[in-house]
Protein backbone atom coordinates (compact mmCIF):
# COMPACT_ATOMS: atom_id res chain seq x y z
CA UNK A 1 0.00 0.00 0.00
CA UNK A 2 1.14 3.48 -0.92
CA UNK A 3 2.44 5.54 2.06
CA UNK A 4 -0.33 8.57 2.68
CA UNK A 5 0.45 11.75 0.91
CA UNK A 6 -0.53 13.82 4.21
CA UNK A 7 -0.54 12.54 7.60
CA UNK A 8 -1.86 14.96 10.07
CA UNK A 9 -1.35 13.94 14.17
CA UNK A 10 -2.53 16.03 17.02
CA UNK A 11 -3.09 19.37 15.13
CA UNK A 12 -3.98 21.70 17.28
CA UNK A 13 -4.79 25.80 16.06
CA UNK A 14 -5.42 28.29 18.32
CA UNK A 15 -7.19 32.01 17.27
CA UNK A 16 -8.37 34.68 20.21
CA UNK A 17 -7.95 32.35 22.83
CA UNK A 18 -9.54 29.28 21.77
CA UNK A 19 -8.84 26.04 19.93
CA UNK A 20 -10.58 26.62 16.34
CA UNK A 21 -8.86 23.01 15.23
CA UNK A 22 -8.42 20.76 18.23
CA UNK A 23 -6.75 17.44 18.30
CA UNK A 24 -7.31 16.67 14.85
CA UNK A 25 -5.66 13.35 13.44
CA UNK A 26 -5.89 11.84 10.04
CA UNK A 27 -4.15 11.00 6.45
CA UNK A 28 -4.76 11.12 3.12
CA UNK A 29 -4.77 8.23 0.57
CA UNK A 30 -2.86 8.82 -2.35
CA UNK A 31 -4.55 8.58 -5.60
CA UNK A 32 -7.79 9.55 -3.60
CA UNK A 33 -10.15 12.34 -3.47
CA UNK A 34 -10.50 12.84 0.00
CA UNK A 35 -13.33 15.01 0.78
CA UNK A 36 -13.15 17.42 3.70
CA UNK A 37 -16.93 18.40 4.81
CA UNK A 38 -18.73 20.25 7.49
CA UNK A 39 -20.60 23.37 8.08
CA UNK A 40 -19.32 26.88 7.51
CA UNK A 41 -17.18 28.04 10.28
CA UNK A 42 -15.93 24.44 11.57
CA UNK A 43 -12.26 24.53 10.91
CA UNK A 44 -12.31 23.36 7.32
CA UNK A 45 -10.21 26.15 5.94
CA UNK A 46 -8.14 26.67 8.76
CA UNK A 47 -7.11 23.09 8.44
CA UNK A 48 -6.17 23.16 4.87
CA UNK A 49 -4.18 26.17 5.35
CA UNK A 50 -2.30 24.20 7.93
CA UNK A 51 -1.62 21.42 5.77
CA UNK A 52 -0.05 23.67 2.98
CA UNK A 53 1.87 25.22 5.70
CA UNK A 54 0.64 28.93 5.30
CA UNK A 55 -0.93 28.82 9.09
CA UNK A 56 0.39 29.15 12.76
CA UNK A 57 -0.41 26.46 14.25
CA UNK A 58 -0.26 25.52 18.37
CA UNK A 59 0.40 22.00 18.33
CA UNK A 60 0.77 18.71 16.36
CA UNK A 61 2.49 17.57 13.18
CA UNK A 62 1.74 17.67 9.74
CA UNK A 63 4.34 15.69 6.72
CA UNK A 64 3.14 16.30 3.50
CA UNK A 65 4.86 14.25 0.56
CA UNK A 66 7.56 12.94 2.94
CA UNK A 67 7.81 16.71 3.95
CA UNK A 68 7.18 18.47 6.56
CA UNK A 69 4.31 21.18 5.98
CA UNK A 70 5.52 24.67 4.01
CA UNK A 71 8.50 23.00 2.80
CA UNK A 72 10.67 24.65 0.35
CA UNK A 73 10.42 21.61 -1.44
CA UNK A 74 6.83 21.41 -2.11
CA UNK A 75 5.99 23.96 -4.05
CA UNK A 76 5.76 22.84 -7.46
CA UNK A 77 4.33 19.32 -6.03
CA UNK A 78 1.17 21.27 -3.86
CA UNK A 79 -1.95 23.03 -5.73
CA UNK A 80 -3.76 24.75 -3.70
CA UNK A 81 -6.76 26.85 -4.27
CA UNK A 82 -8.32 29.04 -1.70
CA UNK A 83 -11.45 30.30 -1.03
CA UNK A 84 -10.60 33.94 -1.73
CA UNK A 85 -9.28 34.22 -4.96
CA UNK A 86 -5.52 34.92 -5.36
CA UNK A 87 -4.99 35.99 -8.64
CA UNK A 88 -4.51 39.48 -10.46
CA UNK A 89 -7.52 41.93 -11.06
CA UNK A 90 -5.42 44.13 -13.11
CA UNK A 91 -4.29 41.02 -15.75
CA UNK A 92 -6.42 39.09 -18.03
CA UNK A 93 -7.80 35.52 -17.45
CA UNK A 94 -4.53 34.11 -19.57
CA UNK A 95 -2.00 37.06 -18.35
CA UNK A 96 -2.96 35.21 -15.02
CA UNK A 97 -2.49 31.97 -15.70
CA UNK A 98 0.82 32.58 -17.75
CA UNK A 99 2.09 34.30 -14.82
CA UNK A 100 1.86 31.27 -12.74
CA UNK A 101 2.52 28.85 -15.58
CA UNK A 102 6.14 30.43 -15.55
CA UNK A 103 6.37 30.64 -12.00
CA UNK A 104 5.81 26.86 -11.43
CA UNK A 105 8.09 26.13 -14.52
CA UNK A 106 4.89 24.42 -15.93
CA UNK A 107 4.50 24.17 -19.75
CA UNK A 108 2.74 26.67 -21.99
CA UNK A 109 0.56 24.59 -23.30
CA UNK A 110 -1.12 24.19 -20.10
CA UNK A 111 -2.13 27.58 -20.20
CA UNK A 112 -5.32 27.34 -22.39
CA UNK A 113 -5.67 23.90 -21.26
CA UNK A 114 -6.63 24.52 -17.79
CA UNK A 115 -8.21 27.90 -19.17
CA UNK A 116 -10.53 25.67 -20.85
CA UNK A 117 -11.22 23.05 -17.88
CA UNK A 118 -12.34 25.73 -15.64
CA UNK A 119 -14.74 26.43 -17.86
CA UNK A 120 -13.48 30.24 -18.91
CA UNK A 121 -12.65 29.81 -22.74
CA UNK A 122 -14.48 32.58 -23.90
CA UNK A 123 -12.94 35.15 -20.70
CA UNK A 124 -9.25 34.61 -21.61
CA UNK A 125 -8.70 38.03 -22.34
CA UNK A 126 -11.16 39.65 -19.45
CA UNK A 127 -9.49 41.65 -16.78
CA UNK A 128 -9.92 39.40 -14.05
CA UNK A 129 -11.35 41.87 -11.82
CA UNK A 130 -14.47 42.25 -14.30
CA UNK A 131 -15.07 38.82 -13.95
CA UNK A 132 -17.65 37.70 -11.36
CA UNK A 133 -16.44 36.07 -7.83
CA UNK A 134 -16.79 32.69 -9.09
CA UNK A 135 -15.34 33.05 -12.45
CA UNK A 136 -12.44 35.39 -10.15
CA UNK A 137 -12.40 31.43 -8.14
CA UNK A 138 -12.26 29.43 -11.13
CA UNK A 139 -9.20 31.47 -12.39
CA UNK A 140 -7.46 30.54 -9.11
CA UNK A 141 -8.48 26.55 -9.67
CA UNK A 142 -6.79 27.42 -13.40
CA UNK A 143 -3.70 28.05 -11.47
CA UNK A 144 -3.65 25.29 -9.11
CA UNK A 145 -4.03 22.44 -11.93
CA UNK A 146 -1.17 23.51 -14.02
CA UNK A 147 1.74 21.10 -14.00
CA UNK A 148 1.47 18.11 -12.73
CA UNK A 149 0.53 18.59 -9.01
CA UNK A 150 0.98 15.77 -6.59
CA UNK A 151 -1.28 16.83 -4.22
CA UNK A 152 -4.36 19.24 -4.58
CA UNK A 153 -5.71 20.86 -1.90
CA UNK A 154 -9.28 22.68 -3.27
CA UNK A 155 -10.36 25.08 -0.44
CA UNK A 156 -14.72 24.84 -1.41
CA UNK A 157 -13.81 25.01 -5.89
CA UNK A 158 -17.05 24.55 -6.86
CA UNK A 159 -18.40 27.45 -4.95
CA UNK A 160 -20.79 29.90 -7.28
CA UNK A 161 -20.35 27.82 -10.32
CA UNK A 162 -23.41 26.63 -12.28
CA UNK A 163 -24.44 22.93 -12.20
CA UNK A 164 -22.85 21.64 -15.67
CA UNK A 165 -19.28 23.45 -14.54
CA UNK A 166 -20.12 21.75 -11.46
CA UNK A 167 -20.31 18.15 -12.96
CA UNK A 168 -17.86 18.34 -15.34
CA UNK A 169 -14.63 19.81 -12.38
CA UNK A 170 -15.98 16.68 -10.44
CA UNK A 171 -15.35 14.44 -13.66
CA UNK A 172 -11.45 16.48 -13.95
CA UNK A 173 -11.20 15.84 -9.89
CA UNK A 174 -12.21 11.79 -10.71
CA UNK A 175 -9.46 12.05 -14.28
CA UNK A 176 -6.91 13.83 -11.57
CA UNK A 177 -6.72 10.69 -8.96
CA UNK A 178 -7.01 7.94 -11.42
CA UNK A 179 -4.17 9.23 -13.09
CA UNK A 180 -2.11 9.43 -9.71
CA UNK A 181 -2.54 12.63 -8.18
CA UNK A 182 -3.88 13.54 -4.92
CA UNK A 183 -6.55 15.72 -3.67
CA UNK A 184 -8.25 17.36 -0.13
CA UNK A 185 -11.95 19.11 -1.40
CA UNK A 186 -13.32 21.00 1.27
CA UNK A 187 -17.33 21.95 0.86
CA UNK A 188 -20.32 22.52 2.96
CA UNK A 189 -22.45 20.90 -0.11
CA UNK A 190 -23.00 17.50 1.42
CA UNK A 191 -24.27 16.11 -1.88
CA UNK A 192 -20.70 16.21 -3.13
CA UNK A 193 -19.61 13.71 -0.52
CA UNK A 194 -21.07 10.84 -3.24
CA UNK A 195 -17.99 12.10 -5.09
CA UNK A 196 -15.45 11.21 -3.13
CA UNK A 197 -13.38 8.13 -2.30
CA UNK A 198 -13.16 9.27 1.67
CA UNK A 199 -14.95 11.84 3.95
CA UNK A 200 -13.54 13.65 6.79
CA UNK A 201 -16.75 15.08 8.38
CA UNK A 202 -16.00 18.14 10.82
CA UNK A 203 -17.76 20.08 13.30
CA UNK A 204 -16.45 22.58 15.71
CA UNK A 205 -12.94 22.34 15.02
CA UNK A 206 -13.07 18.36 15.51
CA UNK A 207 -13.01 15.47 13.30
CA UNK A 208 -16.32 13.37 13.87
CA UNK A 209 -15.73 11.22 11.01
CA UNK A 210 -13.06 9.50 8.37
CA UNK A 211 -14.36 6.62 6.45
CA UNK A 212 -15.53 5.74 2.90
CA UNK A 213 -19.13 7.09 2.06
CA UNK A 214 -20.29 3.58 2.09
CA UNK A 215 -18.94 2.45 5.15
CA UNK A 216 -20.52 6.07 6.85
CA UNK A 217 -24.02 5.14 5.98
CA UNK A 218 -23.53 1.45 7.07
CA UNK A 219 -21.92 2.68 10.24
CA UNK A 220 -25.24 5.02 11.05
CA UNK A 221 -27.40 3.17 9.26
CA UNK A 222 -28.55 6.48 7.02
CA UNK A 223 -29.27 6.59 3.38
CA UNK A 224 -27.89 10.21 2.80
CA UNK A 225 -23.89 11.78 4.12
CA UNK A 226 -26.39 14.46 5.47
CA UNK A 227 -27.97 12.28 7.38
CA UNK A 228 -25.15 10.46 8.19
CA UNK A 229 -23.70 13.60 9.47
CA UNK A 230 -26.18 14.26 11.62
CA UNK A 231 -26.47 11.01 13.39
CA UNK A 232 -22.90 11.85 14.29
CA UNK A 233 -23.81 15.11 15.92
CA UNK A 234 -26.56 13.61 17.65
CA UNK A 235 -24.36 10.76 19.26
CA UNK A 236 -21.67 13.40 19.71
CA UNK A 237 -23.30 15.09 21.99
CA UNK A 238 -23.53 14.17 25.94
CA UNK A 239 -27.09 12.60 27.45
Amino acid sequence: MDAPVVSVDGLRVVRGGRPVVDGVSFTVPAGQVTGLLGPSGCGKTTLMRSIVGVQIVAGGTIDVLGEPAGSRGLRSRVGYVTQSAAVYGDLSVRDNVRYFARMLGAPASDVDRVIDEVGLGEQTHQLVGRLSGGQRERVSLATALLGTPELLVLDEPTVGVDPVLRRDLWARFRDLAAAGASLLVSSHVMDEAARCDRLLLMREGRLLADDTPDALLARTGTATVEDAFLALIEASVPA
